[in-house]
């Protein structure tokens, strides 16, 4: 049974930093592409980040030059670091393990003050 658990969310200051994880198992980690995601209240939820099973990495535009989506295949770990923090980014973060079966994580919420 494929499990995604992410951690490190909390409460930031505008201008602030956290890094968030995503820890897999029952799953070959290496073999898949890997997201981040997240949905504000009222909003559908939007792609952050993308990193795929070679460690190529895509962005939105929002985070351009802000976030960084990394993976450690040995500890079956997707990381999120999240620089630069504005109050528009605070939503529930989600990871996802793309491939023939998609999972979700259950999500971690980052609020973001001004």
């Amino acid at each position: 049974q494929v499990q995604l658990v992410e951690s490190g969310g909390g409460l930031v200051q505008a201008g602030g930093s956290l890094r968030l994880s995503c820890a897999a198992s029952g799953t070959i980690f290496r073999a898949n592409a890997l997201g981040w995601y997240r949905q504000a209240p009222g909003k559908q939820r939007e792609l952050v980040a993308i990193i795929s099973s070679g460690g190529s990495t895509n962005y939105a535009d929002f985070v351009k030059g802000r976030f960084t989506i990394s993976r450690d295949n040995a500890k079956n770990t997707v990381y999120l670091q999240m620089n630069s923090l504005k109050p528009e980014d605070t939503a529930v973060y989600y990871c996802k393990q793309f491939g023939s079966t998609t999972y979700w994580g259950q999500g971690t919420q980052v609020t973001v003050s001004s």
